[in-house]
């Protein structure tokens, strides 16, 4: 079965088609490309109004992302129509496998973001050969359409993490839904500082924020502050793996000390090469 066939069965099109489809090999890698073009005499829809218009002129090609196969990156070649639209003016047309200006089609970023929901953003994007910004910007894409089709009832549970996402400290702030049969991302913020956390809350609304039950975060202390002010009657329970992060150091530098105590006194330093942290295991 060819590459065509299968697209056109999964990833079908109304008024474009499908054309060459070729492998080539670039910066030391291949790469599949897939060339679309419109069928004939359609009309290209405004990206303004969403109605058809009479074709202005194209603009140069330009590549979509598409999900991977057999290991390969696989590209979407397409020259977008601007519109001469009577409402809007001159516009670049709308497609319907990609979003706004996004270089990711719609299926693929949908792909990512599943992913994400398993793996660390930087994993996702060294397995499937992309940039950890594409990941961000598919996990921003299913966050906005979560909140714009789940109802916000029933919430008892969340978590708050952040992610570092840029060098010098550039943090993104994620709220997680974590209530048992319901686990997705609810709400997603650039920056770390408490404004961005106090967006968060008033996004939820006060009724609904009463309404939790348990909070999980890290050990950040003003992020303790506004959830005992916007979530007081909350239990608010600090994640294990900062804890235990916190443990290993105080332990590390416990042994360092004692080593150097024992060192001086002319003593054999017995706890200069052991272990200096404790295990993540309950059990242990």
């Amino acid at each position: 079965m060819r590459l065509k066939t299968i697209l056109n069965r999964i990833e079908k099109h109304q008024g474009f088609l499908y054309d060459a489809v070729r492998l080539e090999e670039e910066n030391r890698r291949l790469v599949i490309e897939v060339a679309i073009r419109p069928r004939a005499h359609s009309r290209p829809t405004c990206s303004g109004c969403q109605r058809p218009g009479a074709g202005y002129d194209s603009l140069p090609a330009r590549r979509f992302a598409f999900v991977p196969l057999w290991g390969l990156p696989v590209f979407f070649r397409y020259a977008m129509r601007q519109v001469d639209c009577r409402a809007c003016g001159v516009r670049v047309e709308t497609v319907p496998w990609a979003e706004g200006n996004r270089r990711l089609t719609t299926t693929y970023a949908w792909f990512l973001a599943r992913w994400a929901k398993r793996l660390s953003w930087t994993e996702v994007a060294e397995a499937f050969q992309t940039t950890w910004e594409q990941v961000f910007r598919a996990a921003e894409m299913a966050v906005t359409w979560g909140r714009q089709h789940h109802a916000l009832t029933g919430i008892t549970t969340i978590g708050i993490d952040e992610v570092q996402w840029r060098r010098g400290h550039e943090y993104l702030t994620l709220v997680y839904q974590l209530d048992a049969g319901a686990k997705w991302p609810l709400w997603l913020g650039e920056h770390r500082p408490v404004k961005t956390l106090l967006r968060f809350f008033r996004w939820l609304s006060t009724e609904r924020s009463a309404a939790l039950r348990f909070i999980c975060s890290d050990m950040w202390k003003l992020c303790s502050r506004v959830v005992a002010k916007k979530a007081g009657t909350a239990a608010h329970i600090l994640d294990r793996f900062h804890i235990v992060a916190h443990l290993s150091k105080a332990i590390g530098e416990v042994r360092a000390a004692e080593a150097r105590a024992l060192k001086a006194q002319g003593r054999e330093p017995v706890l200069t090469h052991t272990a200096g942290s404790c295990s993540s295991d309950p059990r242990t």
